[in-house]
């Protein structure tokens, strides 16, 4: 773990890998004990057995240094420092036997893609290029603005079958974002109406957990998506960002990480070096086209910013988005989960 928190970086037979967050197993003072002189450890999910930890090594959670190379802050109202705080004392590695593949049995089985299964599904596509787009959130026609016109730039430069992989987060987020199975049936309303070309895109769920870590963690997402085949990568404004715990009174945005330095860390991480960067380029909606385009300095006052918070807003009240800032259908599925929200409430 030294490697990951001081250099972002693993070894394997002298070559540097990026791995800029740690990927651990907490366990308590009691498991420590009752596993300490042990040679495997089985690992089960409700009685099942997914895999078996061989030659295991037991290593103290240091936590703040940790959570404070990782995050760059210790502040425990950060979500998930707080749950690295309230997890186990120990750490526990080992090498990893995978017996089966996990099935959550939520219906969307389907989509939990490994890397190995999404580079022999791009083979059979006859991709030349892979882009890749994380989000954790809806996709609204910003966003399928920016992945259409990534695929157009690939082409002008002579790619023929460039594929989309739409990949988005699966594991634990905050409380306040949009639960996963909400969002894959919005982004399948979204391949249904044609707003990306699905021909030309693969939607695949990321497993990972949302840790809300900035330019660290945004290099682990770029990474994870070159294992898995792409070597192109699209990257958001403040990508993996979060509020600041204590808002303005600690930086003048309001953020906890500088909106660009998730794009400049990523052009300069090592082990990076396979992956091209695509830059954000900012969209708005366009109040004179009526629809979402690339904003414009010399328009800005024909450009509306329409936020996270008034679209949660619209969604709430019943009331609908101007039109063309997302595809209908997609829209009805983000409307009904915050309206059941409200009545819930």
């Amino acid at each position: 773990m030294d490697f990951v928190l001081h250099f972002n970086t693993i070894e394997k037979n002298g070559e540097k890998i990026n791995q800029s967050v740690p990927i651990v197993l907490s366990i308590s003072n009691s498991d420590k004990i009752r596993l300490q002189n042990s040679s495997a450890i089985s690992l089960h999910h409700k009685n099942e057995l997914y895999a078996v930890l061989r030659n295991p090594e037991i290593y103290h959670n240091r936590k703040e240094e940790r959570i404070a190379r990782q995050f760059g802050t210790i502040d425990k109202n950060h979500p998930y420092i707080k749950i690295i705080y309230e997890s186990g004392d120990w750490l526990v590695g080992g090498d990893l036997e995978v017996l089966r593949p996990i099935k959550w049995n939520d219906g969307l089985d389907q989509y939990r893609l490994t890397p190995n299964q999404l580079r022999q599904k791009f083979k059979q596509m006859k991709a030349d290029a892979i882009f890749a787009f994380q989000l954790r959130n809806p996709v609204h026609n910003g966003h399928a603005l920016l992945m259409t016109d990534t695929r157009r730039q690939l082409q002008d430069r002579g790619y023929k079958r460039p594929v989309l992989l739409l990949n988005p987060l699966g594991g634990w987020t905050k409380d306040d974002d949009v639960p996963l199975k909400v969002r894959m049936h919005q982004h399948e309303a979204v391949l249904e109406q044609n707003i990306l070309d699905k021909d030309f895109t693969v939607l695949s769920i990321f497993p990972s957990p949302m840790m809300y870590a900035g330019p660290t963690e945004v290099q682990w997402h770029a990474k994870a998506r070159m294992i898995a085949g792409a070597n192109f990568y699209i990257v958001g404004r403040d990508p993996a960002g979060i509020p600041h715990p204590r808002g303005k009174e600690a930086t003048p945005d309001g953020n906890l990480y500088d909106a660009t330095h998730g794009g400049r860390v990523l052009k300069l991480a090592p082990g990076l070096d396979s992956m091209e960067i695509i830059p954000f380029r900012v969209a708005a909606y366009d109040t004179t086209k009526k629809k979402m385009d690339f904003f414009e300095p010399d328009r800005k006052d024909e450009f509306d910013f329409i936020s996270g918070t008034r679209m949660r807003k619209f969604a709430k009240t019943g009331e609908n988005p101007p039109v063309g800032f997302m595809a209908p259908k997609a829209w009805e599925i983000i409307a009904s989960y915050y309206q059941s929200l409200e009545i819930k409430h």
